[in-house]
């Protein structure tokens, strides 16, 4: 099944006789969270759903967005309506990444159907609705382990045998600025392939074939692995999220630089090499 679903397949979709459970996963960086935009404008039918307390485990050690308690996990979707044997589709405002970490957990944790809404909200032209939704319990029971998932060992190990992709801006892996986390850099041997590579300027993902060219230019096709991070395992869903539409499968590091870069005895290279 392809990962993403266009505005128009999706109000088909809605329209048909088994609609899917959708999944508003509106997120703001730093901020509140977006309940109550969601409250005032919705696709219809859609759940709102909190990355930062139901996408992720408190922070700590384990970085900025460790990944959640599955119970934690199991808990909030099958409150939205999530079930194994419905599709799924997730959105957010539109740059794609809350989304697409909603999309990672979900395939993560066993679901074999969801979709992330190319364009999120903003792709949206039907009608919304306001008001919180109360849909009816889903049964989804998650089990972990259905997508690869890397350590930071397994992330450095991977740096040399194979082909890490750091999704963050350019600025922030070569170290020349580094606003969130400890430190700046990268992990040694990673290579330099930010998000915002993967979408047009509408924010659309980019067509298939040319997202798999860009990941070719990048080493993927002669990699005996493919892994991705990014500040703390978001936007580097997103990136999973693109490698996937290409037809090149990758691991997450989930935790990412915020877990990475914690650790003073890790080490980190800067500039704009791989090193």
């Amino acid at each position: 099944m392809n990962a993403i679903i266009s505005a128009t397949e999706l109000a088909g979709d809605l329209a048909g006789p088994t609609p899917p459970v959708v999944l508003d996963i509106r997120w703001q960086l730093g901020g509140p969270n977006l309940r109550t935009a969601y409250e005032e404008a919705h696709i219809p039918g859609a759940v709102y759903v909190d990355l930062d307390s139901e996408l992720a485990a408190p922070a700590g050690a384990g970085g900025r967005h460790p990944l959640p308690d599955p119970q934690v996990f199991g808990a909030a979707v099958r409150a939205a309506g999530v079930s194994v044997d419905r599709d799924v589709v997730v959105y957010d405002g539109g740059l794609g990444w809350a989304a697409a970490r909603a999309w990672w957990l979900l395939r993560w944790t066993g679901h074999p159907s969801v979709r992330v809404l190319d364009g999120g909200l903003a792709a949206w032209s039907g009608p919304v609705e306001s008001g919180p939704a109360a849909p009816a319990a889903g049964t989804f029971v998650p089990v972990p382990g259905g997508m690869p998932l890397l350590d930071a060992d397994g992330a450095a190990a991977l740096a040399r045998t194979g082909l890490l992709l750091d999704a963050r801006a350019a600025e922030r892996y070569r170290g020349d600025v580094e606003p969130i986390d400890r430190v700046g850099g990268h992990i040694p041997g990673a290579v330099s392939a930010p998000t915002t590579g993967n979408v047009t300027e509408s924010g659309l993902l980019l067509p298939a074939a040319e997202l798999a060219e860009r990941f070719t230019s990048l080493g993927a096709a002669d990699a005996s692995g493919v892994g991705v991070y990014c500040g703390s395992g978001v936007s580097g869903a997103h990136e999973v999220l693109a490698l996937a539409v290409a037809g090149i499968p990758a691991a997450l590091y989930a935790g990412s630089w915020s877990e990475w870069s914690l650790d003073e005895k890790r080490p980190v290279a800067t500039g704009p090499d791989p090193q």
